[in-house]
This record gives structure tokens, sequence and C-alpha cells, in this order.
């Protein structure tokens, strides 16, 4: 690997020592928490430019402005650093590697966040390996957020990826707030919009029957209103009449809604004691964050690397041997018997924030040096 080294004179415009990060995107809020919560501590990333036809008061970052290489040329002298996360889905290999050699052409060093080895969108994987067949090997630095994923790409590609852990998504006062007393014990499941990567049928079923036989246990099946839309991309008139039936039977309660804003997901997330995570593919989780920001214990499925991610239950289920119902059901019947609670200070959560920033400093200061 040749390490990219960023010219004199473009080392000159940092001002006061600062690294100035293009970062795709900046405005997420895991790229936001990578940030020092204490000050910018040296690091300062780029606004997300805003997409054609979004308006002047949204904060929306997709698709990424930044990944066009006429924007790396037309705005090389305002970065020292270009940093990947999210927002690549709809670049071909090709674009990729024209962005890649515009970022050469000017001297301009990639880093590479590897969230997902298998993308939750797409149900062919073929099209994201094409993608990190062209990033991974071209990015000067790799960072990734489990050390199984890092043996991944270390089998694979032959590449090192530094392991740092995601760091919180829910914020202050959310990350102290007391967990509601209650009777009972309430199970959720949300569909969401129904991501190609989602078992949810076979999932709910499974937890219904096992919820059946738990006494006061309860499940809760979320869906958003698209699902249901004849207009919609998302709409599942299979699925919807599926889970009214059982919602009918008195065996799932549920709630068919609109996206949830950041207050009305923590209050959601808090109200369950077990969150069910009904995935056939992927590799790491901002909701089992927030779960353990929350408190919420979570039952994620054996395909990526949620257990290393943070402590969880886990059941069968990957795309070569599909749903395990037993150890879903167990999975269950653990989470009822033995209310495990797994959940970070937040003293405990701003230290690891600190910890992940001092470590992307030190690695993007490596890199302009």
């Amino acid at each position: 690997m040749v390490q990219q080294i960023v010219t004199p004179d473009a080392a000159d415009e940092r001002r006061g020592g600062t690294v100035r990060v293009a970062s795709v995107p900046s405005g997420h809020v895991y790229v936001r928490h990578c940030a020092d919560p204490a000050g910018s501590k040296g690091v300062v990333r780029l606004t997300d430019p805003r997409p054609n036809g979004a308006p002047s008061t949204s904060q929306r970052w997709w698709p990424p402005v930044m990944l066009d290489p006429a924007w790396v040329d037309a705005h090389h002298r305002d970065f020292d650093v270009f940093h990947l996360h999210f927002g690549f889905d709809a670049q071909t290999p090709r674009q990729l590697a024209e962005l890649v050699a515009a970022l050469r052409r000017h001297r301009k060093p990639l880093v590479y966040t590897v969230h997902d080895l298998r993308n939750p969108h797409q149900p062919d994987p073929a099209a994201h390996r094409a993608a990190l067949d062209v990033l991974v090997p071209a990015a000067d630095r790799l960072i990734t957020l489990t050390p199984g994923a890092a043996a991944t790409i270390e089998h694979v590609w032959g590449r090192t990826a530094a392991v740092l852990p995601h760091p919180h998504v829910v914020e202050q006062p959310d990350l102290t707030r007391p967990r509601p007393v209650r009777d009972g014990f309430v199970v959720g499941v949300h569909a969401k919009s129904l991501r190609p990567n989602m078992a949810v049928l076979p999932v709910v079923q499974t937890v219904s029957e096992a919820v059946a036989d738990l006494p006061g246990a309860v499940l809760r099946v979320d869906v958003h209103h698209e699902v249901g839309d004849p207009e919609a991309h998302a709409h599942d008139p299979g699925l919807m009449a599926a889970l009214q039936r059982l919602h009918e039977a008195g065996r799932i309660a549920l709630h068919v809604h609109d996206y949830f804003d950041d207050a009305q997901l923590w209050d959601y997330l808090t109200s369950l004691d077990l969150s069910v995570l009904p995935y056939t593919w992927g590799t790491h989780s901002g909701w089992l964050e927030a779960c353990y920001d929350l408190g919420t214990t979570v039952a994620a499925p054996t395909c990526g690397f949620y257990a290393e991610q943070r402590d969880c239950l886990s059941y069968g289920n990957d795309e070569r041997h599909g749903l395990d119902p037993e150890s879903l059901r167990g999975a269950v019947v653990r989470a009822y018997e033995q209310r495990p609670r797994w959940r970070a200070s937040a003293p405990e959560r701003m230290r690891e924030r600190a910890a992940v920033a001092a470590a992307h400093r030190a690695l993007y200061e490596d890199l302009t040096a």
C-alpha cells in the first residue's frame, strides 16, 4: 500500500493545526458522535453540501455531493482528509474508482469506515461487494466496529482495520432517564418500512408462539404506514393482512404509524423489555446501540457481528440456514426469566466517545504529518 501524503502547501493551509475532514456524511449521528464531546480537539468536519433538490432548511445529506469527483476537484483545498462512512449505495464501482482517482490526483488520503460488509438495503450482495473491492484496497486507513468484521476484512482483502466501538446514539437527558417500573413484559419487533434484510413474518410468528406461554407477556409489532400504502415502494399487502390476522386473534398488538422522530423512538424503545431484530443479513446496528443506551435488552440474529458489538441475546438467523425458531424462542424465554439489563452509564459512554474521537484524531494526524 502506498500512503498518500498531503502536499506542503495544503498542510500549511490547516488552521492552527486543525485537521479538516471531508466526511461522507458529517451530519449522521454516528459521525457526529465520533467528535470529542468536549469540543473539536483538532478536528473539523466539513458540513454536508446540500444535495440537489433539498430545501435550504433540510439537514438531508443523501445522496452525498462529496462523492462526485468534480466536487473533489473544486474543493480539494478545503480539506486534508477524505473519510467515507456510508451513502455510496447508488455509486457504481467505476464511479467509486473515479472518486479514488480524484483524491489521488490531489494527494488527499482516504479513510474508510467499514460499517457494512453486507448492505442491509440490497438483496443481491454483488453490488456492495464490488464497491468494497474498490474502496477497501484503495483506502489509506480502514476502521470497523468489531473484531469479527476486522478479521473478515483481513481474510478477504488482506487489509488491517482499526477496531473502534460505535459511540452512543442517544443524547442526554435520555441517557440517564430511569426506566419505567411496570408489570408485564413487552417484546417488540419493529418492521420499519421492510428493509430487504428483514424476515418479519417468520420472526413475528415464532415470537408470538413463545410469548403465548409467558404469563403477562405481550408482543408489540410496529410497521410504517407505507407498508399498507398501495402507492408506496414498501407496499406489502400480504404481510399487512397476516399481521392484521395475528392482531385480531390477540397474538400481537399491531401499531401502524409514520416514522418516529428521535424522542418518539427513545420512548418506544424504553417501553420494551426486549427488542428482537428480525434480520437475515447485516453487519452492525445503530438500533442495538440505542437499546444499549436506554437499557433495553436485544435479541439479535447470528448473522453479522451484533453480539461482538454489545451484550445481547442471540438467535439463529442468516441467509444460509434461515431462521432457527427454537433458538429464537429460547432467547425470548431467557429474556423473560432472567430479565438481563445491559446498559452503559452516561460517564462510560462519554469516556468511550472521547477515546473514539482521540483515535480518529491520531489517525488523521498520522496521515497528514
